[in-house]
């Protein structure tokens, strides 16, 4: 065997595969490859059709065009070859390999109990103890029923445990039921209620909702059947006050949900989004889907406090007006007929049993959402500083100043990105101008852009540097 040919034996297990010169198609395609001199590699058939064409020609091939004599007369398909004929492997099939997960859990005997999947809860979600409690009760109900399969000859049929979830915004609505099918491995679905119209308007109808499951589950009907469907923003398709026109994306796009909810057989296109795209149908049945609707609900805390100060505030047990005014976790207190003042449907409040509400997010809240989740923001930035071997290291004063300006912004959970973005640019931008910076100490001071960061050097424990904001040094000292 030639010393070339033994390379290429060794370099078998390599992260790149063999391509046949001829049919372009790799080893794990055409199977073991053929090598011959001048480091080309060829396929079994494009052999095998080389031995045929030569018997049929009746002679040696020297002399007569390479490629034509294998694509029937036509012009050679890839002039250039690779010098060592190899072809990269995917990166996504490598991946996969190495982060292959099971299956879906779809068996009694191994679905989680309702403390294990709100302990997972608490590693990725802080707070919210009472909405994480529902949710994973509900979603075990949910799920036992689907596994033992009640159907309508059955004595006792479980209804579904559709849910309706109350909460300001960036108090982690989203996050939850991401989080909730990351745990269960079954298919999930967000979609958005103010794209949804009434069926033959401009828009998504209802249906649109099953597209994005099925595509979600790979075109899998039945293992779509098994998915959750999170209908985001979900107050936005109230019915609308005082309008004369017709209100073709509130109070009828909630009509058009009843059935999807409570379950049914729906066309499906598979594929696509719209009905009228010319592709294969699919009939997916709705009885076994779980669907999560969400809202923050904007004004129905003015409902809540006319409900609860529509008594007289008059004597020693009347309530006063502005009683709940400073009452942030007022959405607690809501009911079935706030939701109705506020444009919801009965019959649509009816297919949604479980209501629950979140809690606002607190300074305190805030705190632990920096620091304690497994994918938490400051951990996120001292992996990326990780890259650069640098140490990047918060006070706790710092955690404290950045929770206090995020309450200020009044938009819950996702201010303190944007909070940790602005003071972060400059650090990001500098440190890896010095290879010296060992660590980097974030402190309150230079939140509050009174101060500065403090820097220590490679090499030197104690030698310590202040940064000052928007006036960084391209050179440190020790």
């Amino acid at each position: 065997m030639s010393e070339e040919n033994k390379n290429n034996n060794k370099n078998n297990g390599s992260e790149y595969e063999d391509v046949c010169y001829i049919c372009r198609r790799s080893e794990r395609v055409a199977g073991k490859m053929i090598h011959i001199p001048n480091n080309i590699c060829i396929c079994k058939d494009c052999m095998q059709k080389t031995f045929d064409s030569m018997e049929k020609m009746g002679g040696p091939f020297a002399g007569m065009p390479y490629m034509d004599m294998f694509t029937m007369g036509q012009p050679p398909q890839h002039a250039e070859v690779p010098k060592n004929q190899k072809l990269k492997k995917k990166k996504e099939e490598k991946k996969a390999a190495k982060n292959k997960q099971p299956e879906g859990i779809f068996d009694i005997k191994h679905l989680p109990a309702p403390h294990v999947i709100k302990g997972t809860l608490d590693e990725y979600v802080v707070g919210q103890e009472f909405a994480k409690k529902v949710m994973s009760v509900a979603v075990y109900n949910h799920y036992k029923r689907v596994l033992t399969d009640t159907g309508e000859e059955d004595d006792i049929e479980i209804e579904k445990s559709n849910m309706l979830m109350i909460g300001p915004t960036g108090s982690g609505k989203t996050y939850l039921v991401r989080t909730l099918a990351k745990i269960l491995q079954v298919p999930l679905a967000i979609t958005d209620a103010t794209s949804l119209t009434e069926a033959g308007y401009i828009g998504d109808d209802v249906e649109s909702v099953l597209s994005k499951l099925l595509a979600a589950a790979d075109n899998d009907v039945e293992k779509a059947e098994h998915g959750i469907i999170f209908i985001d923003e979900i107050d936005k398709i109230a019915k609308k006050r005082n309008t004369n026109s017709r209100d073709v994306s509130g109070e009828s796009v909630q009509q058009g949900m009843l059935k999807l909810l409570e379950g049914s057989d729906v066309e499906v296109p598979v594929g696509a989004t719209s009905k009228n795209a010319m592709v294969p149908m699919a009939t997916v049945n709705t009885r076994n889907i779980l669907f999560v609707c969400g809202g923050a609900f904007p004004e129905l805390e003015k409902v809540i406090k006319n409900r609860l100060t529509r008594s007289s505030s008059i004597g020693f047990t009347g309530q006063l007006h502005d009683e709940f005014d400073k009452d942030e976790n007022i959405l607690q207190k809501v009911t079935t007929e706030d939701l109705r003042e506020f444009g919801m449907i009965p019959e649509f409040l009816g297919r949604l049993p479980v209501v629950f509400s979140l809690q606002a997010m607190t300074e305190e809240m805030l705190a632990k959402v920096l620091t304690q989740p497994k994918n938490a923001i400051t951990k996120q930035y001292q992996k990326l500083l990780a890259l650069d071997e640098v140490d990047l290291r918060f006070d706790e004063e710092a955690i404290s100043a950045i929770a206090k300006k995020a309450v200020e912004k009044k938009t819950g959970a996702r201010a303190l990105r944007a909070i940790i973005e602005e003071f972060m640019l400059d650090i990001m931008y500098e440190i890896p101008k010095d290879d010296l910076i060992g660590r980097v100490t974030i402190t309150k001071d230079y939140i509050e852009k009174k101060g500065a960061t403090v820097i220590e050097m490679r090499g030197s424990g104690e030698a310590k540097l202040l940064m000052q904001r928007d006036e960084l040094p391209d050179k440190t000292e020790n």
